[in-house]
Parts: structure tokens; C-alpha cells; sequence
């Protein structure tokens, strides 16, 4: 999948500052992979991660070696599109704390708070709802998810009538509850619900969390993702924030919030809540073993599951690191499976 290079490397050409691997970095690079792998991986990534965050790691990870390579021996490919719809929440995870879903879209048909109906149905039940989010259910990255309230069956999203709205979705969506958080995540945006995006691993019975970092959305935005002009720093294992946060694909050092805040060192409330609830849901998820939570915290500072992600992608600039101290541990385990995108 050449795509993943060729993003890198038009980004890397964005950057302010490119940094060259040294010889001895490359051969410290080459050195770690052929011990795992048996063969060298480009290092383009090195480079572009390196250039951005002036920090050199061996165990940065190519993108398009962990998406062709990595993920599908650690993760069923075939079932990723229907676990990772996020109308299967609730259903995956029942009793636990999911951000509560309205109405769903699925495979074209709806249901309204778990009940079947038609989408005549759905359209009178849907005339008068009080800021509510409405977005895809099997796409990522932030795409197309919208704040609305709706009275009398118009919208205030320029006048849609909420069945023009449910047309310009389409099919296999949701409107979900908007989620109250708590203050001090507030206080890094109030307008969007700013979420801990946690990276697990599944070893056995074991669940290790690979890093996690916070996503912070912009000044007047819904949206939180890094990708869709949000920020993400790192959040060390005590529930305090690094230094500097990144955006996009060339937004860096970033060392306050919109809202003013700074964010080294700032506290989230919570963390360990939140950690606790992903290596309890992990464990019933058997076909995945790299796993991506978005995790918000309630206003009485109870973690709420969002959303999972069963083929995330690596926060490789606010992390500093593909995946950290267990790369190397999580390369050789998954190396001899097979890769279910190619099998044999």
C-alpha cells in the first residue's frame, strides 16, 4: 500500500526542519528490524518523525509496515469493517458505559433506542432533539461528524429537514448523545469532547497499553481528531501531559491549548479509571489484538467509551515512538502469524 509512503513523504517535504538519518542511526534501524523481521523496512518514517519531533527512535514503524504487516497478523482483517462499526458498541459491550446512541443506520435499516423501525419512523422520532452528534458509523479520522439540534423537523444545520439530513448520509450512521465531560477535560475545548485516544495490545490474558495520548479540538471545533485539525500530546502513565502537542501532518510544538492552557504537566482526571475500563472491554474483543479506544471523561469523572477502533493508526509525532518500549515484544510475537490481508 504505496499510498502510506507517498502521504509521508509529500508531508516530510512540508516540514520546517529535515533532519538526515546518520549511518549509525540507519545501521541502529536496520539492526533492530532484521533481528525481529529477517529483512530491513524503509525508513522514510525515521526520517519524517525524526525531522518532526527532533527525537530519533529505532522503533518508529513505517505506516505502510504496520497496516500491510503488522495489524493484519494482529488483527483479523475480515471482521475489522463489521466489529469496528460503531453501531456494534453496544452490542459488543452491554452494561458497560458507552456514549448512549439515539438512532442507528445500519446496513440501511434503522432503529430508534434498539428498536426496530421504519424510516418513516425514524424521521417522526427524530423532529425535536437538543444538541445531539451525528456522524458515519464505519469511517474514521473525524470525517463528517456534525453537532445539530433539531425542532419541528428542521435542523439547524442550514435548514435541513432531518430526513434531508438522514439522505445525506446515506446509510450506516448514528446520532448520539452529546457527552457532558468533565471540567478540567473541558477546560482544554469546550466545544469539542476532548477524548484519550488509548493503544492496547492483547498478550493472552494479558492487556498492555502501548501509550495514550490526548486529543484536544481547536477553537469553535466539534471535532477533536489530530487529523482533522485537533492536537495531540502524550499522556505519561501518572494521567499528566507532555510538553508540546501536534496537529495535522505539520503542526508542531504546540505548548498551550486554544483555551489558553498549558499543557505540560496538566492533570486529566481520571486516567487510571479510563485504563482500567480498556483492559477489561479488550478482553472481549478475541479477533484484535491492536486496539484503539476514545475514551471521554463525564462530568462526575466516570470514563465513557466513544468509540474503538479495530484498525488504528499510530500517534507516532505526539508519542515520539512507534510503539514504545513494546515494540520490539509486540514485532516478534505477531511476526509468525499469519497476515490475514495476505494469506498464504
Amino acid at each position: 500500500m504505496m499510498r502510506y509512503k507517498r502521504r509521508i513523504t509529500k508531508n516530510y517535504k512540508d516540514l520546517e526542519n529535515h533532519r538526515k538519518l546518520t549511518k549509525e542511526q540507519k545501521k541502529e534501524v536496520d539492526d533492530f528490524y532484521v533481528s525481529m523481521i529477517g529483512h530491513t523496512v524503509p525508513l522514510y518514517c525515521h526520517e519524517y518523525f525524526y525531522s518532526r519531533t527532533g527525537v530519533f527512535a529505532k522503533e518508529y514503524v513505517p505506516n505502510n509496515f504496520y497496516h500491510c504487516e503488522i495489524l493484519p497478523r494482529a488483527n483479523v482483517r475480515q471482521l475489522m469493517r463489521a466489529y469496528g462499526d460503531k453501531n456494534m458498541c453496544d452490542f459488543l459491550f452491554p452494561k458497560e458505559d458507552i456514549a448512549h446512541t439515539i438512532l442507528k443506520n445500519m446496513n440501511g435499516y434503522y432503529y430508534y433506542e434498539g428498536r426496530p423501525v421504519s424510516e418513516e419512523e425514524a424521521v417522526a422520532l427524530c423532529q425535536n432533539m437538543e444538541r445531539v452528534i451525528i456522524k458515519p458509523s464505519c469511517e474514521s479520522q473525524g470525517r463528517n461528524v456534525q453537532l445539530f439540534s433539531v425542532k419541528d423537523g428542521i435542523t439547524d444545520l442550514n435548514g435541513k429537514s432531518i430526513s434531508e439530513l438522514f439522505k445525506s448520509y446515506g446509510v450506516d450512521f448514528l446520532i448520539q448523545e452529546w457527552v457532558r465531560q468533565h471540567k478540567d477535560m473541558a477546560a482544554l475545548n469546550p466545544t469539542s469532547v476532548n477524548t484519550m485516544r488509548i493503544l492496547s495490545y492483547r498478550s493472552g490474558m494479558e492487556v498492555l497499553i502501548i501509550y495514550s495520548v490526548v486529543r484536544i479540538g481547536r477553537s469553535g471545533s466539534v471535532i477533536d481528531n489530530q487529523c482533522a485539525g485537533g492536537i495531540s500530546t502524550t499522556i505519561a502513565k501518572d494521567g499528566k501531559l507532555g510538553k508540546y502537542a501536534f496537529g495535522g501532518y505539520a503542526e508542531d510544538n504546540v505548548d498551550k491549548t486554544d483555551t489558553g492552557v498549558a499543557l505540560e504537566g496538566y492533570q486529566l482526571p481520571s486516567y487510571e479509571k479510563a485504563v482500567n475500563m480498556v483492559k477489561r472491554l479488550h478482553l472481549r474483543l478475541p479477533f484484535f489484538n491492536i486496539v484503539g479506544w476514545d475514551v471521554a471523561i463525564k462530568e462526575n469523572g466516570e470514563p465513557v467509551l466513544i468509540e474503538f477502533n479495530t484498525s488504528p493508526g499510530l500517534s507516532q509525532s505526539a508519542f515520539k515512538s512507534g510503539m514504545g518500549e513494546y515494540t520490539e515484544r509486540i514485532i516478534r510475537e505477531i511476526w509468525p502469524k499469519q497476515n490475514t490481508w495476505f494469506p498464504d
